[in-house]
């Protein structure tokens, strides 16, 4: 898609893009939820600025960007558009230097743009249905991100334990279920024991499904949750088994394949309280892929559609819940 699009360096052009997103079938107002057409008008005028509108029903003023992540930002929305383009299109991610480069905005403002929009990334908690189904195949794995250090007391600085994990300490906890030919969905938990990872797959997935993992003991005793619950065992060099299906972890291992690179070869570090973002953004790039019938352009669309009814300040770096909801 080309870079030239009116959108990317038109300012009305790009509002009305995002008018388009976020409101399909018509202006809500994001006061009072008022969304008949007859109660809301454009104010025009020297006094007001493009694409102010009034809520006839509450008398509440509003813009596109009122109760989204954009809201009071002063970064113009020709570089929000450009800057959203990027990320969505972007198989491994793309850095906060080069939005700073591209947009020809501070490194500052582009780390912070970057997290905003991966926070329209996010699912709203409770909007997702359970994972799987009858007849279908859902995968779950774990894997450790994170610096490795020398060996020493295995205690963060600020005194919560973390997992020893390959010889080192210090590394952050990743657990992916994946739908197999579907969608992904990645969890931070505070650490990987037995009880955290199961209470993340019963509430995530379908009892119907058919759930296969490794020979983790993360996943011992899930038998009787599911339909079925089939392991292969790495530790003896088997990958597969072909049975009357094929068992296999290979699914959710490839798709940690993308997200490693991305935060190895893309961003390089990331602070513990920011993963569960770093991951809603390859979520969704997993969940909005070709393969699943999406362009870069619907990719953008749909990452725009997700800008409503979420904020992020500076000041909220973390939030409560993010381990069961991605």
């Amino acid at each position: 898609m080309s870079l030239n699009q009116p959108r990317f360096t038109d300012e009305t052009a790009a509002r009305e893009w995002l008018e388009a997103q976020r409101w399909p079938t018509g202006r809500t107002c994001p006061h009072c939820g008022n969304a008949d057409q007859a109660k809301i008008r454009a104010l025009a005028g020297k006094s007001h600025r493009p694409g102010v509108y009034q809520c006839n029903e509450c008398r509440e003023q509003f813009t596109v960007t009122v109760g989204t992540v954009m809201e009071r930002s002063k970064i113009p929305l020709t570089k929000w558009v450009m800057g959203l383009h990027l990320m969505a299109a972007s198989k491994k991610g793309v850095p906060a230097h080069q939005l700073h480069r591209m947009l020809g905005i501070t490194y500052k403002t582009a780390w912070f743009m970057s997290h905003r929009l991966r926070e329209a990334m996010r699912p709203l908690p409770g909007s997702q249905e359970p994972m799987g189904g009858a007849g279908k195949v859902v995968e779950a794995d774990e894997t450790y991100i994170g610096k490795v250090e020398e060996a020493q007391p295995s205690k963060s600085r600020k005194g919560r334990p973390h997992l020893k994990t390959g010889g080192g300490y210090d590394k952050c906890a990743v657990v992916s279920l994946v739908e197999r030919g579907g969608t992904v969905r990645s969890f931070h938990p505070a650490t990987a024991t037995k009880a955290n990872v199961q209470e993340i797959v019963k509430a995530n997935i379908s009892k119907d499904s058919r759930f296969m993992t490794d020979e983790s003991r993360l996943y011992t005793g899930l038998s009787a949750h599911f339909v079925e619950h089939s392991t292969v065992k790495h530790s003896a060099g088997e990958y597969v088994r072909l049975t009357d299906r094929e068992v296999h972890s290979n699914t959710v291992e490839n798709y940690f394949s993308v997200f490693k690179r991305g935060m190895r070869g893309i961003y390089q570090h990331c602070a513990e309280k920011h993963l569960h973002r770093y991951l809603a953004e390859f979520d969704f790039r997993y969940n909005t892929r070709t393969k699943l019938g999406f362009s870069d352009y619907e990719r953008s669309c749909k990452l725009a559609a997700g800008i409503a009814g979420k904020r992020l300040t500076y000041r909220r770096t973390d939030e409560a819940g993010r381990y069961l909801h991605g």
